[in-house]
């Protein structure tokens, strides 16, 4: 496995950010000037995790919060957090 490139993690990240879509796990919005380490925070999930053999491309990527992103982990289902996370509730 290649080394990701950091220039090309931020354009995605800025691109994907632009539009600040809501969580694509578990649909709630994001608060996009959030610090990053805040458990809502926007975070980039890759589809279709790399260990799975998903590619790091924009296609392959969607806006997340932090916390739902580690739920999901490296799943192929999305893991536990396709409902509205209790967080929100």
């Amino acid at each position: 496995m290649s080394a990701r490139n950091t220039t090309i993690r931020d354009r995605h990240r800025a691109i994907i950010a632009k539009s600040e879509p809501p969580c694509a796990l578990c649909g709630e919005p994001i608060d996009y000037t959030l610090p990053h380490l805040d458990p809502t925070a926007f975070v980039v999930d890759h589809i279709v995790p790399l260990k799975h053999g998903g590619l790091d491309v924009l296609a392959n990527k969607q806006a997340a919060h932090r916390a739902c992103n580690r739920a999901k982990s490296d799943r192929l289902d999305g893991g536990p957090v396709l409902r509205v996370s209790p967080m929100f509730r």
